[in-house]
């Protein structure tokens, strides 16, 4: 037990602190699908993306090169979604393996991409893929 004359130490952890980027409802038109007319007269896609990140020095810097910019982001995206898939599976991943690559800072990455109205002979608003991936670090020593 200590004593009243003791002295009591205080110790300070400082953590990073994690933060969360979205980029929601970005609205493309595309040409995804495995059907002949999907590639001639295309759809309307929906594609929301999330970044995990640490937010710590750029909320305090106030500076853009501290943080994942959201125009580059945008920009995967759009390029993404531009090229040709017949599977939405296909799009996702391209777009989450290309944040991750050219994003270091990026430790988690989920994105949904959703075709509107969907060709399938029923009434269905639409059809969607999601996919995340998250960045490990290996200790080869």
């Amino acid at each position: 037990m200590l004593s009243l004359k003791e002295k009591k130490k205080t110790v300070f952890i400082f953590v990073r602190i994690m933060g969360k980027i979205y980029l929601n409802n970005i609205r493309l038109y595309s040409y995804h699908g495995c059907m002949d007319e999907e590639e001639k007269i295309g759809s309307d896609y929906v594609v929301n993306l999330k970044v995990k990140t640490d937010l710590s020095t750029s909320s305090k810097s106030d500076i853009l090169a501290d943080t994942v910019d959201y125009v580059s982001l945008h920009t995967i995206v759009k390029q993404e979604m531009a090229q040709r898939s017949k599977l939405l599976e296909t799009v996702a991943d391209r777009i989450i393996n290309r944040v991750i690559k050219e994003h270091p800072a990026v430790v988690k990455v989920s994105v949904k991409v959703a075709k509107k109205n969907p060709p399938i002979g029923g009434n269905v608003e639409e059809v969607a893929v999601k996919r995340e991936l998250k960045r490990t670090r290996l200790d080869l020593n």
